[in-house]
């Protein structure tokens, strides 16, 4: 692929948006490569993915300006659309999903972040919706996901501003769980893939669906969505050699997926 790099790192894998000389600027053939990686993942093998940009300045700086300027209504919708099935894609892809935001993260760049189940940042980070400067609404899901993870008010007051926020603030409304710097990021990363991985993959995965639905109706459906995702880790060969494990006071030394 061209712009999109995968590599698998014993159970995790790192999905570089590969575009540095634009910023990783989203257009049409990132999002294809984007969709296709995904695609392809082996989620019977992998058990968490670390979505990044390549190079220090820029996770992804936005969907690609030169692309969307001359689009008509109905080429715009059509490309929100595109955009939003791939995010909606990795934000309900069955295993967790990391962002390494290290640097720009904004419009597309913030939407594609945010679809994201955790996401953590470098020092030099900068978020924001600058759309409402272009002329445009966000069209990658950013009207939704912000009011959705932080304050409804401060999401409003960012998108219909147009303002940019550093790292430090980002931080401190819940956009990200946590800073470092430029060059322990990735490290950072990899080390809270790797604690994932080593969980029992089955488990983990119904609690990012149980969470991920649940978030969306009321608590007494939601408590049932729960019962149905917890019932359903019983029977399994981890669930069983992890709760004997316990019961005899020894680690479990790998969960099989099973």
């Amino acid at each position: 692929m061209e712009f999109v790099l995968y590599e698998l790192k014993d159970d995790y894998a790192i999905v570089t948006i590969n575009r540095p000389a634009a910023l990783n600027a989203l257009n049409s053939n990132v999002l294809a490569e984007l969709d296709q990686v995904f695609d392809s993942i082996d989620t019977d093998a992998v058990r968490a993915v670390i979505l990044t940009g390549a190079g220090q300045k820029s996770f992804v700086a936005g969907a690609d300006i030169g692309e969307m300027s001359s689009l008509s209504v109905a080429e715009g919708e059509a490309f929100g659309k595109r955009g939003n099935d791939l995010f909606r894609k990795i934000e309900t892809f069955p295993v967790p999903v990391i962002a390494a935001v290290n640097g720009f993260a904004l419009g597309g760049g913030n939407e594609l972040a945010m679809s994201c189940d955790i996401r953590i940042c470098s020092e030099n980070a900068v978020f924001g919706q600058p759309e409402v400067g272009l002329g445009i609404t966000p069209g990658f899901g950013g009207t939704q996901r912000l009011a959705r993870i932080i304050n409804p008010g401060k999401a409003k007051e960012l998108i219909f501003t147009a303002s940019n926020i550093k790292a430090p603030q980002a931080l401190e409304i819940g956009l990200v769980n946590a800073v470092y710097p430029s060059e322990e990021l990735m490290a950072a990363a990899e080390k809270m893939a790797a604690k994932i991985a080593r969980n029992a993959p089955i488990a983990v995965r119904a609690c990012k669906k149980a969470m991920n639905d649940g978030l969306q109706v009321g608590m007494d459906e939601a408590i049932v969505i729960e019962e149905k995702l917890f019932a359903s880790c019983f029977e399994t060969e981890d669930q069983r050699e992890a709760m004997k494990a316990f019961l005899e006071k020894r680690k479990v030394e790998k969960f099989n997926n099973k």
